[in-house]
């Protein structure tokens, strides 16, 4: 049985994002610090959906925590918080209150056609794609990387 690709590297990523994870830390000033991974998170979105270019634009200027060098994670990245043991949102809620249970856009563009960027939806964590020019999806900035 031949699955799709995109079925497919849901199920990987899942499979990894469940296994990296010993614990959080929330920094007080607005950042999580992923114990696993060595990546600081943004604690919560601004609740505003965007294109992919505004959303790398987003977390370009973004100044958090005394820090100015956030940037849109890669879509591994951002697979990497899903807590597949809940789900909608498919993410640990203590750390990472009022996320959507929606798409959030990952930096990492396809590799097959480039009008196209990968995202996580956090409603039970899947990964797909849309195009760039969706305005659907939400940001979730990290500094740091895997």
């Amino acid at each position: 049985m031949r699955y799709p690709l995109p079925l497919l590297i849901s199920a990987i990523l899942l499979l990894c994002s469940t296994t990296l994870h010993a614990g959080y830390t929330d920094n007080g000033n607005g950042s999580i610090a992923d114990t696993s991974t060595g990546l600081m998170w943004q604690k919560e979105d601004d609740n505003s959906t965007r294109t992919w270019e505004a959303a790398l634009s987003y977390c370009e200027a973004l100044s958090l925590g005394s820090q100015t060098d956030w940037r849109l994670p890669n879509v591994r990245e951002l697979a990497s918080i899903v807590d597949a043991a809940t789900h909608s949102p498919a993410i640990n809620s203590t750390y990472f209150p009022n996320t959507n249970s929606s798409g959030y856009w990952s930096s990492s563009s396809n590799a097959y056609d480039s009008s196209y960027a990968w995202y996580v939806h956090f409603s039970y964590g899947d990964v797909g794609y849309y195009f760039k020019s969706n305005t659907s999806s939400y940001v979730r900035c990290v500094r740091g990387g895997l």
